[in-house]
């Protein structure tokens, strides 16, 4: 199971197609996972990536032994953006640390945001700027630039 990602320049997803060898649930899984991502952030698609119940319910009954199909299916949408986020870390060319890699936030963003709107939480930085709106890999970081403000 491999699902390529198209990404446009506003980090949203133009493209979504997969390749899988298995059965129906897994092919219907998969198709409804890339069906439904295109136009969303890489975040909000990481978002619903972690949602295999959702995807469940949305194809139908699932037979006890075939939910393993789902799972495989949203592990990889995430490893997709896993690998889009990688792949932005690798060419990343600006001078200061890029924090959030789902939505190519950084670290002078989030400081200005903080500094501008007085922001007191992750979720206010997220609200403001987007930062730890996909995978949320960088929370830590995030508070840590919240409690030296």
């Amino acid at each position: 199971m491999r699902i390529s990602l198209q990404v446009d320049e506003s980090q949203r997803i133009s493209d979504a197609k997969f390749r899988a060898a298995g059965c129906s649930v897994l092919v219907a899984a998969a198709s409804f996972l890339t069906a439904r991502i295109k136009g969303m952030t890489t975040g909000e698609a990481a978002s619903l990536g972690q949602l295999n119940a959702l995807l469940n319910e949305q194809i139908g009954p699932v037979e006890p032994n075939r939910e393993h199909c789902t799972v495989l299916a949203c592990e990889a949408l995430i490893s997709a953006i896993t690998e889009y986020s990688d792949s932005i870390r690798v060419e990343w060319t600006g001078d200061e640390a890029l924090i959030c890699t789902c939505f190519g936030v950084s670290e002078r963003v989030i400081e200005q945001e903080i500094r501008s709107r007085s922001l007191a939480t992750i979720e206010d930085v997220t609200r403001a700027c987007n930062a730890g709106a996909g995978c949320r890999s960088c929370y830590p970081l995030i508070q840590d630039i919240l409690d030296s403000q």
